[in-house]
C-alpha cells in the first residue's frame, strides 16, 4: 500500500506546500449474548483514505472510501480547493514542520490471531458467562459481550513520511442484575473497561470464572446492603474508577484544543489557562500522570500519531505540577505550551485532533492493606455506574457499582448507591495515599467522543488503588 500512495502522491500537479495521505482498513467483529441467548453476532469492513493539503498555511482535507488512484486524486484536489478558501480566515499559519517526516512501523503484540477463535466457541464461551453469573433467581438478567478490531493504516507525505502501523484490538464485558421487589442491584467487570491490545490469549483468563461468579454474588449482595452514608470521610477508589476520574478531571482539561475553545461549541472548554503550565498545582506531590503510548498492550498504545509524530512518554503532572498539554504540534504550535504526540483521528474519514491516548497515574510505594490499615474511617468504592462533570472539567459526581465501610483499618459492611462529588483541583490536592505496582491495573475503552464531526476513539488508562481525604459521599437517596 505504501507503493500505491506514494505512486499516487507522485502524480498530484498541485501548487501545494506539503501533502499528506493516510489510508486506514478497519475490520470489527462483534457478538453479544443476554442471559445465556445469543442476541446479535456481526462484522464490518470499512477501509478509505483521508488526503490533508497545505497551501498559504492552511490544512484542508479530502477523505473518500476507496483506494483507487484516481478517487485519491480527486480527493486532493478537494482538499487544496478547501485550503485555499479557507486560508484567508486561517486561526494560525501552520508550516511543514507540523507534519514532520517520519518513518517507522508499529503492530500490536499478540499470541493468537483475531481470527483463531471460531464465532461459535465465542458464543459459547459467552453463554458460559452468562450461565456463571446466574448465582440466583434474585439475577434477572445476565449479559457477556466481546469485540474485536483489526486496523491497519498506512501513512506517507510529500516530505518523505513512510508509516505502516496495525492494531489488534479486543474488548470484553459482563455483567448481572439482581432485582428484590422494587429493589435494582447491578455489577460489571466495568462495563466498557476491558479493552486491550492483542489477540485472544487475553480471553478468557485464568480468573474469569472465579471473577464472573463473585459479580453475580455481589449484585445479590447489594440488595441487602446498607445505603451509602453521607459524610465527609477518606475516600479509596479501586483502579476501575480511577480509570474514569484520571479521564473525565484530567484528560479532558488538558486538551490544548478546549482550552484554545476549539472544542467550546460541543463538548466545552477547560478551568485550565495556557499560563498554569508549569506552576498550577494540581494535585498533591503523589500526583504523577504520564501520557505514555508506548505500554505494551494498553488500548491506545501506537508507534506514531496520525501527523507523524512519534510515540514517547512524557510527564503531563509531575509531583503535582502541571507540565504539558495534550497537544499534538498544531496545538503546541499555537499555544507555546509542550505537549505530546496525540493528534489523531478516529478513522479515515476524520481529521487528527487534540486527543488523549494511555494516560496514566504512576504507582507509588503503599500496599492496599496499608492504605486500609492506616484509614480510621472511611469508603472504598469499585466500578462506575454514572458520571457528570460540568464543561470546564471542574465540578464533577461520580456514582459507583460497588463499596465496602472502612471502619478502624478494616473492610467492613457493603454499601449500595455510593457517590462522591467535589472539585477537580480539591480532589486531586487531597491525594493522601497511592497503592504500589501490585495494585496498578490498566483499562481501556473505546466510547471517547469530541470533535465536530464526531469522533469516538480508543483510550487507555492505568492507575494504583488512591486514597482521598476530606471527600463528599452520600447515598442514592441524598
Amino acid at each position: 500500500m505504501i507503493a500505491e500512495l506514494q505512486h499516487v502522491l507522485s502524480t498530484l500537479d498541485l501548487p501545494a506546500d506539503w501533502v499528506g495521505l493516510r489510508a486506514v482498513k478497519e475490520t470489527a467483529s462483534c457478538r453479544n449474548v443476554r442471559d445465556g441467548l445469543p442476541q446479535g453476532n456481526c462484522k464490518q469492513l470499512s477501509y478509505g483514505t483521508m488526503v490533508e493539503v497545505l497551501v498559504n498555511g492552511q490544512i484542508g482535507y479530502g477523505a473518500v472510501n476507496s483506494f483507487q488512484p484516481e478517487h485519491l486524486r480527486l480527493a486532493a484536489k478537494a482538499a487544496y480547493r478547501q485550503a485555499l478558501a479557507a486560508s484567508q480566515w486561517a486561526i494560525y499559519p501552520m508550516t511543514p514542520v507540523t507534519r514532520p517526516k517520519v518513518v517507522g512501523n508499529y503492530t500490536s503484540p499478540f499470541l493468537k490471531p483475531l481470527e483463531a477463535i471460531a464465532p461459535g466457541e465465542i458464543n459459547e464461551l459467552l453463554i458460559r458467562l452468562c450461565q456463571t453469573l446466574k448465582v440466583s433467581d434474585k439475577i434477572v438478567q445476565t449479559n457477556a459481550s466481546a469485540n474485536t478490531q483489526e486496523v491497519e493504516s498506512w501513512y506517507i507525505s510529500s516530505n518523505g513520511s513512510e508509516v505502516y502501523q496495525k492494531f489488534l484490538l479486543l474488548g470484553t464485558s459482563y455483567g448481572a442484575i439482581a432485582q428484590d421487589g422494587p429493589d435494582v442491584q447491578q455489577r460489571s467487570n466495568n462495563g466498557n473497561g476491558h479493552y486491550y491490545q492483542g489477540g485472544w490469549e487475553l480471553f478468557p483468563d485464568a480468573a474469569l470464572w472465579d471473577r464472573a461468579r463473585q459479580i453475580g454474588e455481589q449484585a445479590v449482595e447489594l440488595l441487602t446492603a446498607e445505603e451509602c452514608p453521607t459524610a465527609t470521610t477518606t475516600l479509596v477508589l479501586a483502579p476501575d474508577q480511577m480509570m474514569l476520574q484520571i479521564h473525565e478531571s484530567v484528560g479532558h482539561p488538558l486538551e490544548l484544543d478546549r482550552i484554545l475553545g476549539d472544542e467550546r461549541n460541543y463538548a466545552g472548554g477547560s478551568f485550565v489557562k495556557p499560563s498554569d503550565f508549569g506552576t498550577l498545582a494540581y494535585g498533591s506531590a503523589l500526583m504523577n500522570i504520564t501520557f505514555n503510548p508506548t505500554v505494551p498492550g494498553e488500548f491506545a498504545s501506537y508507534g506514531f500519531d496520525d501527523t507523524g509524530a512519534p510515540a514517547t512518554k512524557e510527564y503531563l503532572i509531575k509531583d503535582g505540577v502541571l507540565r504539558r498539554g495534550l497537544g499534538g504540534l498544531e496545538s503546541q504550535a499555537r499555544t507555546g505550551v509542550a505537549g505530546v504526540s496525540c493528534a489523531r483521528a478516529s478513522s479515515w474519514n476524520r481529521p487528527p485532533i487534540d486527543r488523549m491516548a494511555n494516560l496514566n497515574l504512576e504507582a507509588g510505594s503503599d500496599s492496599v492493606a496499608e492504605i486500609i490499615r492506616d484509614t480510621e474511617h472511611g469508603v472504598y468504592m469499585e466500578a462506575n455506574r454514572s458520571w457528570s462533570i460540568d464543561d470546564q472539567r471542574y465540578k464533577f459526581q461520580f456514582g459507583c457499582e460497588y463499596a465496602r465501610l472502612i471502619e478502624n483499618g478494616q473492610l467492613t459492611k457493603s454499601l449500595r448507591n455510593p457517590n462522591y462529588r467535589g472539585t477537580t483541583p480539591e480532589f486531586w490536592r487531597s491525594l493522601v495515599r497511592i497503592g504500589d505496582d501490585n495494585s496498578w491495573e490498566m483499562y481501556g475503552t473505546p466510547y471517547c467522543g469530541k470533535g465536530e464531526p464526531n469522533q469516538s476513539i480508543r483510550v487507555g488508562h492505568g492507575s494504583p488503588v488512591c486514597a482521598f481525604a476530606n471527600m463528599e459521599v452520600f447515598g442514592g437517596g441524598a
